[in-house]
């Protein structure tokens, strides 16, 4: 199946970027589900995997299952792998998904509606009508309530969950964010709708299903304090903003 899938003489409805580390033994699965799923809806789309200097064989595994893949001659973090594929994607749409599909593909249709009146749609795994199918370790999960509730101090406020991988955006927003994204790891998320904010975007947050992999590349402390680190240089950063 071709990486790029035009119907009907159609230019890319949309992009969905996918970063990648180490990624062959999960990526493959969540990519030919999401190729199925958007040609039976008859979307327009390319699926565009970032090789973010994995060591195993996920560009193949990737190219095999039909996306376009895009590689890092190093591991340089997720933020960075994210701005790398967004910035060369052409979709009048972008979806950023993780390479687990942890959200599946098919959440897409909630964020889908409230892209009429917002330009960047985040998916929430803490919102009333969020589900949850596998539920992370406590520990894991108290760390992700003291991280959102240090970037809402920091500026970024009225948001449940910025960490969820899975975000719908318009594609001129998507580029345009993606071009000033400076956070390279994890934490790029928090980076992402500070700065839709700042250049007044409308960002809407939703309620997603999401299931837990066991075999999260965030490691409990180091990514947490890395995390911590790059809001903190972040906010320094962009100092004269809100």
């Amino acid at each position: 199946m071709s990486a790029r899938v035009r119907i009907g003489g159609m230019g890319i409805e949309l992009s969905v970027v996918i970063p990648a580390y180490n990624e062959a033994a999960r990526v493959g699965p969540g990519l030919r589900r999401a190729a199925a799923y958007l040609c039976g809806r008859g979307v327009a789309h390319e699926l565009l995997v970032v090789d973010d200097g994995s060591r195993d064989g996920t560009a193949e595994v990737a190219a095999a299952a039909g996306a376009r893949v895009l590689r890092h001659d190093r591991n340089r973090g997720k933020g960075a792998a994210v701005k790398t594929g967004v910035l060369a994607c052409a979709g009048a749409r972008v979806l950023l998904a993780d390479a687990d599909f942890s959200t599946p593909i098919e959440e897409i249709e909630k964020l889908e509606p409230r892209l009429r009146d917002a330009d960047l749609v985040v998916g929430s795994r803490a919102l009333a009508d969020s589900v949850i199918t596998e539920r992370q370790p406590i520990y894991r999960e108290l760390m992700g309530k003291t991280f959102n509730l240090l970037i809402r101090c920091l500026g970024v406020r009225g948001f449940h969950d910025t960490q969820c991988g899975f975000k719908l955006a318009r594609g001129e927003t998507a580029r345009a964010l993606c071009a000033e994204l400076t956070v390279a790891g994890f934490a790029y998320d928090v980076e992402l709708i500070w700065l839709a904010l700042v250049r007044g975007r409308r960002v809407a947050e939703v309620g997603v299903l999401w299931a837990n992999s066991p075999d999260s590349r965030v490691h409990p402390i180091r990514s947490s304090l890395a995390m911590i680190r790059d809001v903190l240089l972040m906010r320094w950063r962009h100092r004269g903003g809100r």
